[in-house]
């Protein structure tokens, strides 16, 4: 998927596998936070949130010769206090592992959003797939800071899409669970 067409995940189906290539921001936690706060208090942003991929990671240091260090997914559900109010000032897709909350859904839906899930355990095989890496926002924040990184097939599972299909009540519904 070439993250840089008007709408690239409309057509996309919770469970479909992609490999998207482009430009993605990590954000975790704090970063998370800082930007929430930034928009609930009616300040500009570093960031222009519009049409962003955002990417639930805090990647390790950097071997020499290479892009980034480790670059796996963290528990998108830590993110899910923060995220309708990103989508909500434009971010496009979101990027993490595990289940997300109702909340998430609906506003994944309104906004025509999508959820992909990166698979924990393989932070090594996405550093394979990263061509540049920039802290750029909130540099005092280390790992927790934003960086810009440029992937190119970049592999992922579409976990909840624009229609709010969610990859992980099909599993429980195809095994009889609540």
């Amino acid at each position: 998927i070439d993250l840089l067409s008007d709408n690239p995940f409309k057509e996309l189906k919770a469970g479909d596998e992609v490999m998207i290539s482009g430009e993605i921001f990590t954000a975790r936690d704090q970063a998370h936070k800082k930007l929430f706060d930034l928009i609930k208090g009616g300040k500009k942003l570093p960031i222009a949130l519009k049409g962003k991929v955002i990417y639930y990671c805090g990647p390790t240091k950097t071997p020499k010769g290479k892009a980034i260090g480790s670059c796996g997914p963290t528990t998108a559900g830590r993110m899910d206090k923060f995220t309708p109010l990103l989508l909500n000032a434009g971010v496009k897709a979101v990027i993490g592992k595990g289940r997300r909350s109702e909340d998430v859904k609906r506003s994944l839906v309104k906004n025509k959003a999508v959820y992909f899930l990166a698979t924990g355990g393989a932070g090594a095989l996405y550093s394979t797939r990263v061509l540049s890496c920039k802290a750029i926002y909130f540099k005092e924040l280390g790992p927790e800071a934003i960086y810009r990184l440029y992937v190119e097939r970049f592999p992922l599972v579409v976990g909840i899409d624009t229609k709010g299909k969610d990859v992980y009540q099909h599993v429980q519904k195809s095994k009889g669970l609540k």
